[in-house]
Order: structure tokens, then sequence, then C-alpha cells
């Protein structure tokens, strides 16, 4: 499949890349964002997607985070792909910020009209890695997934419902029991129809409960002066009590006050990377 460069710029030593693609899944143009550390000039690194929040473009990660540094130290590729499909002229799909475009929550949708074209969740577990395995000098048995708020419900969702296929998996302010919170009750409803019975699929707090083993080590950083904490959108509690049910670990910190912004999220990157790292590199 065709890979159009839209940019490249030199960072620690590596290549800040975006490229452009037509999507199978999505049936549009699709744009991702790609560091490739200096490591990669001479091997196959591996690979680690980030899933960015509501409103997100490839662009905010890349641009905001400060994740350079570390995946350059630790020689891992960041893919960051773009948040939902884009100008596919369905009617509503720009009406609302956390729906439609910039909210495609990383499900198959199966409701009209939306099924179409909002398939993020096989965009970002299938289609995007065979895309990236086949055209970067990646190990395909050597990948992990982290994201921010309905990113970090999607990096979850993805390594809970495919056991064995991430090394790990982190999370900032992941909103994580959607069938429970406005934001995920809407997007669910839009995209999943009204048989609350098929939401639990992409819920994290439902998923964990039938997780096989405990192989999968979780980490989850949630600032404490977050609105969207308070506004009961992420609800991880009910996540970490899943968790302490079946016995998988989690490690979840609670910042004393740091908000839902990427300067919450640029003060602990590192942290996250190295987590990755761990187990990418072992």
């Amino acid at each position: 499949m065709a890979l159009k460069q839209i940019s490249s710029n030199k960072c620690f030593g590596g290549l800040q890349k975006v490229f452009e693609h037509d999507s199978v899944e999505l049936n549009c143009k699709m744009k991702f964002a790609i560091y490739l550390p200096p490591k990669a000039e001479t091997g196959k690194c591996p690979a680690l997607y980030w899933l960015s929040g509501l409103t997100c473009t490839e662009q905010n990660f890349i641009s905001k985070s400060g994740y350079h540094q570390a995946a350059s130290e630790h020689g891992l590729v960041v893919i960051a792909p773009d948040t939902s499909p884009r100008g596919c002229n369905i009617k509503g799909e720009d009406e609302s910020w956390d729906f439609g475009t910039g909210a495609g929550f990383y499900v198959d949708a199966t409701e009209h009209p939306w099924k179409t074209n909002y398939r993020m969740y096989s965009y970002v577990t299938e289609e995007l890695p065979q895309l990236i395995n086949a055209n970067f000098p990646v190990d395909p048995q050597r990948m992990s997934i982290f994201g921010h708020s309905m990113g970090g419900h999607g990096a979850l969702i993805c390594a809970l419902k495919n056991p064995g296929k991430y090394k790990s998996v982190s999370a900032f302010a992941p909103i994580c029991n959607p069938v429970l919170c406005p934001w995920g009750k809407k997007a669910f409803s839009g995209y999943l129809g009204t048989d609350q019975s098929k939401w639990k699929a992409y819920d994290a707090t439902h998923l964990v409960k039938s997780f096989p083993g405990s192989q999968l080590d979780i980490l989850i950083d949630q600032g404490k002066d977050d609105q969207f904490l308070s506004d009961g959108q992420l609800l991880p509690d009910n996540f970490i009590a899943a968790c302490a049910e079946k016995k998988t670990p989690v490690v979840f910190r609670l910042q004393e006050g740091y908000d839902h912004s990427y300067y919450f999220i640029a003060t602990f990157i590192t942290d996250h990377i190295r987590h990755h790292a761990k187990y990418l590199n072992a």
C-alpha cells in the first residue's frame, strides 16, 4: 500500500515523520506519525503505539508530549495515528467534539451510517500494524500500546481484547468504564446501537474481568485535579476494583495537582516509555 510522506524532522538523532495513506478499514485517507530512533538505521526496533484523545490528530502527541528523547535512548519506534476517519461526508460527523470526527473511540461501529468508516479498532489493531511492519524497520513480535483519555481507553481495550499481542500497556487519565460515563454512553449508542450488552466488548472494566491470566503489566497515571475525573467521565476506581478482583497487576498513580492536559502527560511520559522499554527490550 502506497505511503505518502508529509513531513520529516530530525529529533534526538532520529526522524519524526508523518505519512498519509488510503485506509481499507476506514475508507478514507489517514495520516499517522512515526518516530524512527537512531537504532532503526541499523536494525529492527520494537513498536510502541500511542492513541490520542478526543479532538486530537496525529500532531498533538508528537508536538506536545516531549517523548522523543526517551524513545531515542531506548530505541523505540513510536507510532501515533489519527483519532478517527476524516472527511467522510457523513451527516452529523462534525456536529460535536465528542462524537464523529476526532472521536472514533477505537471501536468498530455496527450502526448506520458510521459502520462503513468508523472502524478504528480494526485499523489500530490490524491494518496499521501490518502497514508499519511492511514498511518500517520494526520487529512485529515486539509491540506495546499506550494512550490518553479516549486513547487510554483505546490502549486498554486493545491490550485486553488481544492477550499476548502487546507486551505492555499504559495510559494517562483513561476512560476506564465507558458504559457508565456520559462520553461513553453517547459514543457507544451512536456507533454500537442501543443494546448495551454489546458495549461491554469495548469497556476495559468489563474486559479485564474475563482477561485470561495476569501476564499484562498495566501502568496508569491520573491527575488528581483532572476536571473529567471529578465529572465522572474516567471512573478509574471501577477498573482498579475489577483488576484487584482478577488479581491483574496494575500500578495506578494519582498525581497531586495535575490536570488532564499535555503538561501532565509531558511530566510523566518518560516513566511510561521506560515501562514499555522494560518489556519491549527484554
